[in-house]
Order: C-alpha cells, then sequence, then structure tokens
C-alpha cells in the first residue's frame, strides 16, 4: 500500500506501508542500532516521534513478549528501508507487522532511509507526516508544519504510570516495597517513563523497588523512608514536565539520588541549570562516551533530544561524562551531595553493557548513606 511522506521542510518521498493503511504525525528521528528494535519501538522515550531505523534490513528476528521494556509500543510510526516478514529465529513468537497492527502503530519501507537520514542530519529533526489516505503532496507537508512539535509539552504526563507500584519481574500495582530475599536497599523509582530494564538491574544489584507517579511529592516519597532514589527515562522536553523540579530539589541533600536521561535532564534542572534542543539528538546503541574521572571511553546507547547546558550548571555540580561526537554533556556530579546522573542508557536495552558499573555506583552511594 502506498505512504506519502512529508517534512516540515517540504521534503515528499513515497513508501509502501507493511502494516496497512494509517496516518501519523510526529517528530520524524532516526536510530543508528543495528538490532534491538523492539527495545526501541517499547521504549516510552520515542513517545510523539517517527523512528526511521539507519540498519537496511528489519524484521529478520520477529519480537517476543521476554523483551518488552514497557507495556506497548510508543512511537507514531516506524520507517525501515527493507522489511522481513518471515522472521527465523527461535524465540520469535510473532512477526512485526503484527506487533505493530496490534498496538496500531503505521509501519512504512521502501523509503531511501540513507537519504532521511542525510537530511535529518544537516536540517535537524523535523516535523513529519505519514499517511496512506492523502496522496496530495502539498497538502501532506502543510499538515506536518501545522503539528504542534514536542518544544514545551509535558509529555511525561501521557507515558508515566498513574499509580505506585512494585517491580517483581513484573509490575504489580502497591504502595510498599516488595519483600524479597536478597534485597539489601529500598529504592524509589519515578517514572517519567521508565524502561523495564532499569527496575530490572536495579533488582539484581539488592534493591527492592517502589515505582511512584512523576508527580509524586518529596514528602510522599521520604514519608516510604527509602534508601535511594531513582530517577528514570522518558520522553520529550524537560523544560515542559510539570510538578517534578520542586521535589526533586526537596531531595537533594536527604538520600542518595542516581537519574538517567530525562532523570538526569529534571535533575538538571533541579540543581539550576537549563536544557536546549539538540539539532538532531542522539539515538542509537554506539555513542562514545569519556568518563572525565577515569579517563576511559564507554561505548553507550542512547536516546534524548534535549541536553543540559553545562554553563548553566552552578560551581556545586561537576561534569563527569562528554560525548566524543560532539562535546555535549553526557554526565554531572553534585560535589555536596550524593546525587549523580548520566544522559545515556546505562541498562543496555539495546546497546552494550559498558556503562552498567553505574549502578554499582549508586550502590556505594546508598551503603555510604547508611
Amino acid at each position: 500500500m502506498k505512504a506519502l511522506i512529508g517534512l516540515e521542510d517540504g521534503t515528499v518521498m513515497t513508501a509502501r506501508s507493511f502494516t496497512g493503511p494509517g496516518e501519523a504525525v510526529g517528530e520524524i528521528v532516526f536510530n543508528t542500532s543495528m538490532s534491538g528494535y523492539q527495545e526501541v519501538l517499547t521504549d516510552p522515550s520515542y513517545t510523539a516521534q517517527l523512528v526511521t531505523m539507519t540498519y537496511p534490513l528489519i524484521g529478520n528476528y520477529g519480537v517476543n513478549p521476554e523483551d518488552m521494556e514497557s507495556r506497548g509500543v510508543h512511537p507514531r510510526a516506524f520507517l525501515v528501508r527493507e522489511y522481513q516478514g518471515y522472521p527465523s529465529n527461535y524465540r520469535s513468537t510473532e512477526n512485526l507487522a503484527e506487533f505493530l497492527k496490534k498496538y496500531k502503530v503505521l509501519g512504512v519501507e521502501g523509503l531511501d532511509t540513507r537519504m532521511l537520514t542525510r537530511k535529518i542530519r544537516t536540517v535537524g529533526a523535523m516535523k513529519a507526516l505519514i499517511t496512506t489516505e492523502d496522496m496530495d503532496p502539498e497538502s501532506v507537508v502543510r499538515r506536518a508544519r501545522e503539528w504542534s512539535g514536542l518544544v514545551g509539552r509535558d509529555m511525561v504526563e501521557r507515558v508515566a504510570s498513574p499509580v505506585m507500584y512494585r517491580w517483581e519481574e513484573n509490575p504489580v500495582e502497591g504502595n510498599t516495597f516488595p519483600q524479597t530475599e536478597n534485597g539489601r536497599f529500598n529504592v524509589v523509582a519515578y517514572d517519567f517513563g521508565i524502561k523495564y530494564n532499569q527496575l530490572r538491574l536495579l533488582t539484581s544489584k539488592g534493591c527492592r523497588v517502589l515505582a511512584v507517579p512523576a508527580t509524586t511529592s518529596a514528602e510522599e516519597v521520604l514519608a516510604l523512608k527509602p534508601d535511594g532514589v531513582f530517577l528514570s527515562n522518558g520522553p520529550g522536553d524537560p523544560a515542559g514536565v510539570q510538578g517534578v523540579v520542586a521535589n526533586i530539589q526537596a531531595l537533594l541533600g536527604k538520600l542518595p539520588i542516581f537519574g538517567i536521561c530525562l532523570g538526569h535532564q529534571m535533575l538538571g534542572l533541579a540543581y539550576g541549570g537549563s536544557t536546549y534542543k539538540l539539532k538532531f539528538g542522539h539515538r542509537g546503541g554506539n555513542q562514545p562516551v569519556k568518563d572525565l574521572l577515569t579517563g576511559k571511553v564507554e561505548i553507550t546507547s542512547q536516546n534524548h533530544g534535549f541536553c543540559v547546558d553545562p554553563e548553566s550548571l552552578p560551581d556545586s555540580v561537576e561534569v563527569t561524562h562528554i560525548n566524543l561526537n560532539d562535546g555535549s554533556l553526557e554526565g554531572m556530579r553534585h560535589k555536596e551531595y550524593p546525587a549523580f546522573s548520566v544522559q545515556y542508557h546505562p541498562e543496555y536495552a539495546p546497546g552494550p553493557h559498558d556503562a552498567e558499573y553505574l549502578f554499582d555506583r549508586f550502590i556505594q552511594l546508598m551503603e555510604q548513606a547508611r
């Protein structure tokens, strides 16, 4: 089925839908991972985005329920060069097209993803519309331009859990910490659109994890008497998220804090810093990051379009990691309080394992606080 793709810069491309009729509008971005497309699709940080995979063949190993990183699929559309509808993998339970249809996400193939990626790198992430229903190029471009975009909007409210839940290999609704035998620390995890592997890794390190809604007050968190606070990833513009920064500020100095991705950005705002939108963002499992404290270089998994401005941070905050592609800030820690964060995803879902040590660092902070 023919599909049209219209970008806000006036570009129009043709493609084929492999999921049937549909239409999707959002911010078009690209991901450079060679595998892990199911983890990409189930990452809430992609909310309201149209994701293009640079690797040309997608779908060849199917999907399965064990590789879900959240309850659903979050991009509005998935763009690939060539879709493989006959997966070869003993773990596969269904093909990618069936999976996307289940969650009403448009999938298209047959476009020049290399050209599209180069255009996004040159022009920046853009508003775009993909449709099998409107075949008028001028109309498709106009409607793409009319979309409100991501800047200044609170996208967390669309994906964050509205209730507290325990992590016991799966989310279980409740407002108390799970009583597992190997749990040494009680951790409250702010759910801004959390990925399951972050919860799995915290549990594997000896934590009992209670996830709370994004707007949970500092008083409510302290009343739970946790050993530490975890700030998760999430979608959109951190400056547009409501009711979070003041709560993080109220927790600083009272408990060890570890932030990832959006959680890192929210912590930067709580320090008194500011954020800005990157031209085309960092999305993929091959981003080089230098740890300034050790001199080591990590290959990291990333998915973000906004960044903390290091020049805006107070003297009490130290930059700990930088991106070696563009020099942007990738990690920071407070010099007085037990609080640190990184822009990338150390939970490697998908991606390399180089940064798992950060979870151990969080454990050490909680041990010292005791």
